[in-house]
């Protein structure tokens, strides 16, 4: 009986066999596919948050998570700062909520 097909040895065929950037490839392929075809999972908020953090912990557990120094953080403060100042609507609603928590404390001139 050949090697591959004794009973407990793993085959060199399939998915599982092939290196990694290979499955990465293949897999993005099948993401790209399903969000043409709109059978992909869209995630809410709340399980984005949920895997973000999951990875996150996981990442410093293993000590593969990135650590940020001061200017890449102040970076990517002031980029994630632009992008909610272009969201008019969010925005808006920051300033009526400041409004209505100050509004007794202003004097009118």
């Amino acid at each position: 009986m050949p090697e591959r097909e004794k009973p407990g040895n793993s085959s060199n065929r399939g998915f599982a066999s092939m290196d990694q950037q290979k499955q990465r490839e293949i897999a993005s392929k099948g993401g790209k596919a399903a969000h043409e075809k709109g059978t992909a999972h869209e995630f809410t908020s709340q399980e984005a948050r949920d895997a973000g953090s999951k990875g996150g912990k996981i990442a410093h557990e293993r000590g593969t998570a990135h650590e940020w120094n001061s200017e890449e953080a102040r970076e990517a403060g002031r980029r994630g700062g632009q992008v909610v100042s272009q969201n008019r609507e969010h925005m808006s609603e920051i300033g009526r909520k400041g409004g209505e928590a100050g509004g007794s404390s202003h004097q009118q001139h």
